[in-house]
C-alpha cells in the first residue's frame, strides 16, 4: 500500500508543472507602454526589497527555534527529526509566498494591458496568474508531505511508527504556521500603513483619485497589495492546507491504531489522496473561468463560481470513489466517512456565500453601509461594525453544524459517546477540514486574483490609460474585493475545523511524550493503551476544573490582545506615512500639478521599516504564550487556552474580515455613481470607513486564523516539555 504515496507525489509535480505553465503563459503577454513597464518595475522592486528584508528577520527566529528543538531532542523531549522538519515547513511556506508574489508583480501591468483589448482578456490574465499561487501552494505542500512520509517511513521502524511519523510531520506544520504569521502580520502592517496614508491625505485632504501618480504613497500601496494579500495569503493557506492534511493523518493513525497496519495506513493516506484528487479537479475548474464583454458584478462572480463550484461538486463525487477503493472491502463505513468530506465542502460553500452576501456591493447589507454615508463617517463606521457582528451568525452556526455532522457521519451516526466513537468522530472532523480545502488550487486562485486586479487598476490610472480600460479594471478590482473577502471567510472557516483536529493531535502528542520518557498517565493507566476518554479523565479536563477555565480566558484574551497589538502597529506605521505624504505635498514644488515626481522610494522605505519593526512582538507573543501556559498550568491549561483561542478567535476574525470588506465595497459602491459618486461628501465618509476597515480585513482579522493554529502547533511541539515540567 506504500506505493499510494507516489500518487500524492505525482499530483504535487502536476500542480507545480501547471503553475509553471501558467507563469510562462502570463510572461508571454505584452506588458504595455513604457510608462506601464516603469510603474510595474517600481512595484516589483519594492515588493522584492520588502520580502528580502522580512526573510532576514524570520531566518533569525527560525534558527533560534530550531536550535531549541534540537536541544529538546538531545534531552528526549522530542525526536531527532523535529528541528529539521520545522525548518522545511517554514522554507516551503516562504517559497510559496515568494513564487506567488513574483507572479503577481509581473502580472499586474499585463492584466491592465490585456484589459485594453477586452474584459475577458483582463480576467483571464489576472485569474490564471492567481492560479499560479494556488497551484504552487498545493504543489509544494503535497511535495513536502509525500517526501517527509517516505523519509520517516524509512528511518522510523519501531512499533506504532505511523503515529510517531504523523505527529512528527505536524512539526513542519509549526514551521509553516510561524512563517505564515510573520508574512501575514508583516505584510498586513506594510500594506495598510501605505493604504491608510495614501487615502487619508490623497483622497480626503487633497481630493485626488485613488492610485493617482501624484500621491507619494501610491507605489507603496501597490507594493503592499502584493506582500500582504499575495505572499501573506499564500503562506497563510499553505499552512492551513498542510495542517489539515497532517492533523487528519495523525488522527487516522490514532483512530485505527487498534486495527491492522493496512487499515491504519489507509486512514493516514486518505486525506493525502483526497488532496491529490483536488489538484486534478482544481485544474479542470480553472480552465472553466471566462466571461463576456460588459459583464456586471454578478456575471463576473458567476464566472468564478462556475469554476470553484464545479471543482467542489467533482471532489465530492470523487471522495466516495476514493473511500470505496481504500475501505470498501474492510468496512461498510466508507460511505459514511465520505459524507464528512461532503459536509466540509458544503460548509465552505455556505461560509463563502455568506461572506459574499455581507461584503459585496451587489447585495443589500453593503449598500446600506454606503447609504449611511449620507449622515457622515460616524454612521458609516457604526453600520459597518453592526454588519460585521451580525455576519458572524451564519459562519458560526455553519461550522457548529458541520462539526456535529462530520462527527456523526464518521462514527456511523452513533450518538453514544465512547472512546471508539470519539476517535472516529474526530477523524471525521479532520476529514471535513481536508474536504473544505481540497480544491484550494482554484479557491486560492480566486483570492490571489484580487490584488493582481487591484494593481492592474493602479497601473491603468498611473499610466493614464483611456477611461474604458479603467472601467474594466475597476470591475475586475471590485470583483477582487469580494473574492478576497470570501477567501478570508473560507480560510477562517477551515482554520476552525483544522484547529479542532489539532486539539486531538495535541492529546496524541502528550501520550507519545509520556511513552518516550517512560511515564504513565496521572491516574496510572498505561499510556500506550489509553484512549482519549482515559486521557481527559486522567488530566481532569472538564469545565469545572478552574485550571481549564483560566486557560480558556487566556486564549480568549490572546485573540483580543493580538488584534490590539496589530491594529496599533498599523496605526503607528500609518502615522509616519501620513506625515511623509503631507511633507512631500507641502515641500516638493509642482507635485500636485503633475510637474514633479514624488519620492516613492521614501514611502516604500517607511512601510518596510515599520512592518519589520512592528511584526516581531505580536508574532513572538503567539509562540511564547502556549509555552508559558504549558509550563505554568500544564496540560489542562493548554487545552483551555486552545479552546478559548479557537472559539473567540474564529468569531472575532469573521467579524473583522466582513466589516472591513463591507466598508471597502461600500466605498466602491459610491464610486460607481451612487449617493453622490466620487469626490462627494458621501464618498469622503466611506473613505474614512474603508480606512478604519483596512487593518480589520487585511491585518488583524486574517492573522487570527494563523494565531489559532500556531498556538495549537506550538503546544504540540512543546508537549514533551510541558509533561516533563509537571513531573518534576
Amino acid at each position: 500500500m506504500n506505493w499510494v504515496i507516489y500518487l500524492v507525489l505525482a499530483a504535487s509535480v502536476l500542480a507545480l508543472s501547471f503553475a509553471f505553465y501558467f507563469f510562462k503563459s502570463m510572461m508571454k503577454e505584452d506588458e504595455g507602454t513604457d510608462l506601464m513597464k516603469k510603474i510595474a518595475s517600481h512595484v516589483r522592486r519594492g515588493a522584492m526589497a520588502y520580502l528580502k528584508q522580512q526573510y532576514k528577520v524570520v531566518i533569525i527566529v527560525f534558527v533560534v527555534l530550531a536550535a531549541l528543538f534540537f536541544v529538546m531532542s538531545l534531552f528526549g523531549l522530542q525526536n531527532e527529526w523535529v528541528w529539521f522538519a520545522f525548518l522545511t515547513g517554514g522554507f516551503f511556506s516562504g517559497l510559496a509566498g515568494f513564487f506567488g508574489m513574483k507572479t503577481a508583480t509581473y502580472a499586474s501591468a499585463r492584466t491592465a494591458n490585456a484589459a485594453r483589448k477586452s474584459l475577458n482578456s483582463g480576467l483571464q490574465v489576472a485569474f490564471r496568474s492567481g492560479a499560479v499561487m494556488g497551484l504552487v501552494v498545493v504543489g509544494l505542500a503535497l511535495l513536502d508531505i509525500s517526501v517527509w512520509f517516505l523519509v520517516l517511513d524509512y528511518f522510523i521502524p519501531e512499533a506504532n511508527h505511523l503515529i510517531i511519523i504523523t505527529t512528527t510531520m505536524l512539526t513542519f506544520g509549526m514551521g509553516a504556521s510561524t512563517q505564515a504569521l510573520f508574512a501575514r502580520v508583516g505584510g498586513g502592517i506594510y500594506t495598510k500603513a501605505a493604504d491608510v496614508g495614501a487615502d487619508l491625505v490623497g483622497k480626503t485632504e487633497y481630493n485626488i483619485p485613488e492610485d493617482d501618480p501624484r500621491n507619494p504613497a501610491t507605489i507603496a500601496d501597490n507594493v503592499g497589495d502584493n506582500v500582504g494579500d499575495v505572499a501573506g495569503m499564500g503562506a497563510d493557506l499553505y499552512e492551513s492546507y498542510a495542517g489539515s492534511i497532517l492533523a487528519t493523518a495523525a488522527l487516522g493513525a490514532a483512530a485505527f491504531g487498534t486495527c491492522c497496519y493496512e487499515m491504519q495506513l489507509k486512514a493516514v493516506f486518505a486525506p493525502m489522496i483526497i488532496a491529490a484528487a483536488g489538484v486534478l479537479l482544481s485544474l479542470f475548474g480553472i480552465f472553466m473561468v471566462k466571461t463576456k464583454e460588459g459583464a456586471g458584478m454578478k456575471q463576473l462572480l458567476g464566472a468564478l463560481s462556475r469554476g470553484t463550484n464545479t471543482a467542489a461538486v467533482l471532489i465530492a463525487v470523487a471522495t466516495f470513489g476514493i473511500f470505496a477503493w481504500l475501505f470498501g472491502t474492510e468496512t461498510n463505513q466508507w460511505w459514511q466517512v465520505s459524507l464528512s468530506v461532503v459536509v466540509g465542502l458544503l460548509a465552505g460553500v455556505i461560509i463563502g456565500k455568506s461572506t459574499e452576501y455581507y461584503t459585496s456591493q451587489s447585495y443589500t447589507p453593503t449598500q446600506k453601509v454606503a447609504e449611511s454615508s449620507k449622515t457622515g463617517p460616524a454612521t458609516v463606521i457604526i453600520s459597518g461594525l453592526g454588519l460585521g457582528m451580525l455576519s458572524t451568525a451564519i459562519p458560526v452556526v455553519t461550522v457548529g453544524v458541520a462539526i456535529v455532522l462530520a462527527y456523526l457521519c464518521a462514527n456511523g451516526f452513533n450518538i453514544e459517546f465512547n472512546a471508539t466513537n470519539l476517535s472516529m468522530g474526530l477523524y471525521g472532523i479532520g476529514i471535513a477540514a481536508v474536504g473544505m480545502l481540497s480544491t484550494l488550487g482554484i479557491t486560492l486562485a480566486t483570492d490571489a486574483y484580487g490584488p493582481i486586479a487591484d494593481n492592474a487598476g493602479g497601473n491603468a490610472e498611473m499610466s493614464g490609460l483611456e477611461p474604458e480600460v479603467r472601467k474594466r479594471t475597476d470591475a475586475l478590482d471590485a470583483l477582487g474585493n469580494t473574492t478576497a473577502a470570501t477567501g478570508k471567510g473560507f480560510a477562517i472557516g477551515s482554520a476552525a475545523l483544522t484547529a479542532l483536529a489539532l486539539l486531538a493531535s495535541y492529546v496524541e502528542e502528550i501520550k507519545i511524550a509520556l511513552v518516550r520518557i517512560g511515564e504513565t498517565l496521572p491516574n496510572g493507566v498505561e499510556t500506550a493503551k489509553a484512549t482519549l476518554v482515559d486521557f481527559m479523565q486522567a488530566y481532569n479536563v472538564n469545565l469545572m476544573n478552574p485550571v481549564v477555565l483560566v486557560g480558556v480566558f487566556i486564549g480568549a484574551m490572546m485573540a483580543f490582545v493580538f488584534c490590539g497589538m496589530t491594529m496599533n502597529a498599523v496605526g503607528r506605521a500609518a502615522q509616519k506615512m501620513v506625515e511623509e505624504v503631507r511633507r512631500q505635498f507641502s515641500t516638493i514644488a509642482g507635485i500636485l500639478e503633475g510637474k514633479a515626481e514624488p519620492d516613492y522610494e521614501r514611502c516604500v522605505g517607511i512601510s518596510t521599516k515599520g512592518a519589520q519593526h512592528e511584526m516581531l512582538v505580536p508574532s513572538i507573543l503567539a509562540i511564547l504564550v502556549p509555552i508559558l501556559t504549558g509550563l505554568i498550568l500544564g496540560v489542562p491549561g493548554v487545552l483551555g487556552l486552545l479552546i478559548g483561542g479557537l472559539s473567540t478567535g474564529f468569531v472575532l476574525a469573521v467579524f473583522m474580515a466582513n466589516s472591513g470588506g463591507a466598508w471597502d465595497n461600500a466605498k466602491k459602491y459610491v464610486e460607481e455613481g451612487n449617493f453622490g459618486g466620487k469626490g462627494s461628501e458621501n464618498h469622503k465618509a466611506t473613505v474614512v470607513g474603508d480606512t478604519v476597515g483596512d487593518p480589520f480585513k487585511d491585518t488583524s482579522g486574517p492573522s487570527l486564523n494563523i494565531l489559532i493554529k500556531l498556538m495549537s502547533m506550538v503546544s504540540i511541539v512543546m508537549a514533551g516539555l510541558t509533561v516533563t515540567c509537571h513531573l518534576l
